[in-house]
């Protein structure tokens, strides 16, 4: 069965907050425990992250995933990104070059901040590569491969991707979707979307925004990521049309 796992669905600070604050939430509940986003497709045989958080190594090793065989970004932030050095161990079994697909601005930042794991030296081999960073991409492996269309949103000022693949689009870090966007995401089986916190926000999309955006858009079932700690998973999920659900660490849907 192929799978989506909701590796982590906390916003950029994670819940509870470094300094112990829990917001709303309530830390009773382990589904208020977040990680920041991040989540893995297995598809037949192909192993792909969507982002490297930096929480990625306790969500693999929780998730029991010990391959990898590529990586697809986003967008260029810290949360999004900033696990990527975690990935040596996997290189070191494999002694293969771990795939990036990205657009232009993650390829750059990438590069300027993680020089060492793009460049063969006399003791650090080269252990990923950027295969690309075209809108529409296909990830092989043998005779398996999946197509991925990139949904290009706006993140404030920032160009983001979400991604659709498979009549699943995955959108962590949005504000606003363009019209030629939106086009791609209607009645879809699966949208896993920002939804940051109640109030309104400058560069997520805000809890009343996601739902009316779910409601236009008709997804057989949508999933509300990239939460704050404003957000309880139990309070939110009582007043939630029944087609829509929060995001819980761990969550997985079979496709």
């Amino acid at each position: 069965m192929n799978k989506l796992t909701i590796l982590g669905c906390g916003s950029s600070l994670g819940s509870p907050w470094i300094n112990g604050n829990w917001g709303n939430c309530d830390k009773k509940n382990p589904k208020n425990i977040r990680t920041r986003c991040c989540a893995h497709i297995l598809y037949k045989d192909i192993s792909i992250l969507i982002d490297t958080s930096p929480d990625i190594r306790s969500q693999l090793i929780e998730n029991k995933i010990q391959k990898v065989d590529a990586i697809v970004y986003t967008h260029e932030h810290a949360d999004q990104t900033s696990g990527i050095f975690e990935f040596r161990p996997l290189f070191f079994i494999n002694k293969k070059k771990i795939p990036i697909f990205c657009n232009s601005q993650t390829k750059k930042r990438l590069l300027k901040s993680y020089p060492w794991l793009f460049k063969s030296k006399k003791y650090y081999p080269q252990i990923m590569s950027i295969e690309n960073t075209k809108n529409n991409f296909t990830i092989k492996k043998g005779k398996n491969k999946i197509r991925f269309q990139s949904l290009n949103v706006k993140h404030g000022y920032v160009d983001t991707r979400g991604y659709l693949f498979n009549n699943i689009a995955y959108i962590s870090d949005c504000k606003t979707i363009p019209k030629k966007t939106l086009l791609k995401l209607k009645n879809l089986d699966f949208l896993i979307l920002d939804c940051f916190r109640k109030a309104e926000h400058a560069t997520h999309l805000d809890f009343n925004n996601s739902i009316d955006l779910v409601k236009y858009l008709k997804p057989k079932k949508a999933i509300l990521t990239n939460l704050h700690v404003e957000l309880d998973y139990n309070k939110i999920n009582k007043i939630l049309p029944r087609n829509i659900i929060p995001a819980y660490d761990g969550l997985k849907i079979n496709f």
